[in-house]
């Protein structure tokens, strides 16, 4: 019922289920093989036939209760526990040649923003944005969805609000709390909001074919920032290139709207 793996390394960039989901799909595999050996011996038929549905066993023509099976092989004293072990396959890279396979297979994404922008504050609203990203074959559509969004969300904040400042002596970083560091709320999502998985495989033999989600979404909200920007070149007539950088903040908005207006001028 529970997996405990020993030593492994942090969850992040979903090896969480990467790399233990395929450990653990290891371990199960072992299981599988085992008890569908037992089956065969007590009730005929290969090993190889015997197949697992259901809670059911089919066995030699014959349907059995899946308990039943376990109860079988304890008594047999099969054993009914294993480990697995998983490491990716085929990486490789020759950072003297700029050369090999780094990653295991890529995700994909596409996105589209609409904001609105006071050119007398600085200040953006995202009225809708509409979100499409590849996940392979989702191993738990509802938690994808969230990762996507929130992913989206936190993007936003990075590219908009979240500045970071340091004292011009000490160099000690100043926005070091929520009291000085801006980052963005459940008020921040937009009134329409669409997001939605990409139906497919994932072509690489990931567990059960599916994608990491944690962190690609993070890049989608580049749509909100570029849809910012054409709103500042909007405001100076699209004459020129707004100098509009990231984050996003108001004071930079601002100035940037300034700047393509006096270039308009």
């Amino acid at each position: 019922d529970t997996t405990k793996v020993a030593n492994t390394s942090a969850t992040a960039a979903s090896t969480g289920a990467d790399l233990n989901g395929k450990a653990a799909q290891d371990a199960a595999r072992q299981i599988r093989e085992r008890l569908a050996a037992c089956a065969a011996e007590r009730h005929g038929g290969r090993a190889q036939d015997v197949r697992f549905a259901n809670d059911q066993v089919h066995v030699n023509g014959k349907v059995l209760d899946f308990k039943a099976v376990v109860g079988e092989a304890y008594i047999e004293r099969v054993q009914l526990w294993s480990d697995g072990f998983y490491a990716t396959p085929g990486l490789s890279w020759n950072k003297d040649t700029m050369q090999g396979r780094p990653f295991f297979y890529y995700a994909y994404g596409a996105a589209v923003s609409e904001v609105v922008v006071d050119t007398l504050t600085g200040e953006f609203k995202l009225l809708r944005a509409d979100v499409l990203h590849d996940v392979g074959r989702s191993l738990n559509p509802a938690v994808d969805v969230g990762q996507v969004e929130g992913a989206f969300i936190q993007g936003m904040g990075w590219l908009t609000t979240e500045e970071l400042v340091w004292h011009p002596q000490s160099g000690k970083l100043t926005t070091h709390a929520p009291s000085t560091y801006k980052i963005p709320t459940a008020n921040d999502c937009p009134p329409v909001f669409n997001v939605r998985l990409f139906e497919g495989d994932n072509f690489e033999d990931s567990i059960h074919r599916s994608k990491a989600v944690g962190e690609p979404p993070l890049l989608l909200p580049f749509s909100v920032f570029f849809a910012i920007r054409d709103a500042v070149s909007a405001a100076g007539g699209h004459r020129s290139n707004p100098p509009l950088q990231s984050p996003a903040t108001p004071e930079s908005i601002l100035r940037a709207i300034e700047a393509v207006q006096a270039a308009g001028s």
